[in-house]
């Protein structure tokens, strides 16, 4: 029988995590198909061993899954050198890259399928079909070619998650030792990341998981997360939580009755929410995650500008002042909220895209005065093919587009582009870039970011003290006083805890 090689690009700048996506397809072909896993992450030379499993002539399928950002770098030159050295070897990507960007994938010449969502059904099907030579055409969450045009399939609603297969902890430890993947974080020093639900139900228009799943959610139980968690602190030592949700906290009555089966485990936890749903949790239910150890929370905070929050289709009732309060809010219960905020949105002149950028940095300062210990991530607009988007729409009709090929998105000009600090918008300058840039240098220096382990307290009293008056007086242009110091001690600016 043919084997599948599973590939997981490289996306961690220092810690490698639990490859879950991976995971999700293997536990679908367990016991159906052999399979290796190769992950980027933990190899030197990644492509020297996939080489080594293909030159056996045992394996027909490589499976890789593509997030927007860092992994292109090994996905794309790997995939296409495995076409030219492999040829018959068929190319299965999945993740959202691809997701959103199909025509670019497809017309590359060396990636033959897409899977459109979760594969837990589509993987193992498409599969069967290319062993037994039956039609794929009926197969759901699929993208392809057929006569040079782009097919895509009907979209399952999203699968009971307690219905699915565990995911194959054990296979993978034959692979790589699972304690490698458990990292030290400010969380705790062996973390683990785990996915507990599929989906948000929100319409967010930058968001690049709305095209695939549509305002869908679907969650595990309670108590099958429970179970996942306590066998990997049980059997490897796992001391910490990053929930990958897209949006962990849908359901209270779900978050609750987690928080009290963890009561007792001594176990920290930090998952992504909206500020307009937890807001409405009950303070019995925020009291009982902080007890159960959840310290942290990752929140699109996105601008305090309700004007913008709605051309954003943020959904919900958040609000400017909504975000202020909700800070404080969070202070009484000792949970630390991470703020992100998304600067540079589309605009009809460049003055009103540099007020806007100003209001959105005054506005950031009013939250730190109101808590200090609000975690502040601030990222630079950058455009998702949201059909029907007032925003996209605004986008494209600036002459922004994407680029058409795949070697293009890991050219220079775009390999940052998915990571939010520079993109490539018609709309911003410069100046503007730089304006972002050299505020987020000086906030991140008088307000050290507390998820940076390495930073001790006489490095952070003595970068705070350098960045005073400029913070104070609003005087951000060029500080390269804090830059020098921030790379000298090898400063990690704040950036979501689970990424």
């Amino acid at each position: 029988m043919n084997k599948i090689l599973l590939f997981n690009p490289r996306s961690a700048k220092s810690k490698p995590r639990i490859p879950n996506s991976i995971l999700s397809v293997a536990a679908s072909i367990e016991g159906l198909y052999d399979y290796v896993v190769v992950d980027g992450n933990l190899e030197a030379d990644p492509l020297e061993k996939i080489t080594a499993y293909f030159n056996t002539g045992q394996f027909k399928y490589f499976g890789c899954t593509c997030m927007p950002g860092p992994q292109l770098k090994q996905a794309i030159p790997f995939s296409k050198n495995i076409r030219q050295q492999f040829p018959s070897i068929t190319t299965i990507w999945g993740g959202y890259f691809p997701s959103n960007q199909p025509m670019a994938v497809l017309t590359s010449g060396y990636v033959d399928f897409i899977v459109n969502g979760p594969g837990d059904k589509c993987f193992p099907a498409l599969i069967n079909a290319l062993e037994n030579n039956k039609p794929y055409e009926l197969i759901s969450n699929l993208i392809y070619l057929r006569n040079g045009e782009l097919v895509k399939t009907r979209k399952d609603e999203l699968y009971n998650q307690d219905e699915l297969p565990r995911l194959p902890y054990e296979k993978l430890n034959s692979f790589y030792p699972i304690p490698r993947y458990l990292g030290k974080t400010y969380l705790g020093t062996k973390t683990i990341a785990y996915h507990s639900s599929m989906g948000c139900p929100f319409k967010c228009s930058f968001c690049a998981v709305v095209p695939i799943y549509n305002a869908r959610w679907i969650g595990r139980s309670a108590e099958n997360i429970y179970r996942d968690i306590k066998h990997l602190k049980d059997t490897y030592g796992g001391n910490a939580i990053e929930f990958h949700d897209n949006n962990f906290f849908v359901s209270e009555k779900r978050v609750a009755a987690f928080s009290q089966l963890m009561m007792g485990e001594n176990i920290v936890w930090w998952g992504e929410g909206r500020i307009d749903t937890i807001n409405k949790y009950s303070d019995e239910t925020l009291a009982l995650m902080r007890a159960s150890g959840c310290k942290m929370i990752f929140f699109g905070a996105e601008t305090g500008n309700d004007a913008i929050l709605k051309k954003m289709d943020k959904g919900g009732t958040q609000t400017g002042e909504q975000i202020r309060t909700f800070a404080a809010r969070m202070a009484k219960f000792d949970i630390i909220p991470e703020y992100s905020f998304v600067l540079g949105t589309p605009a009809n002149t460049p003055e009103e895209a540099m007020r806007q950028i100003e209001f959105d940095i005054d506005f950031i300062k009013q939250v730190k005065a109101i808590n200090p210990h609000t975690e502040i991530i601030i990222y630079t607009y950058s455009p998702v093919p949201t059909e029907g988007s007032d925003m996209y729409g605004k986008v494209l009709a600036s002459g922004f587009k994407f680029p058409e090929t795949l070697e293009d998105w890991i050219s220079p000009a775009w390999e940052n582009f998915d990571l939010r600090k520079n993109p490539l918008t018609p709309w911003l300058t410069p100046d503007m870039i730089n304006r972002i840039r050299d505020f987020e240098t000086v906030l991140n220096g008088y307000y050290p970011t507390i998820s940076d382990i390495r930073l001790n307290r006489l490095k952070r009293t003595l970068i705070r003290f350098v960045a005073a008056i400029r913070y104070k007086t609003s005087f951000y242009w060029k500080p390269y006083e804090l830059k020098a110091l921030q790379l000298f001690w090898k400063y990690r600016q704040p950036e979501i805890e689970g990424f």
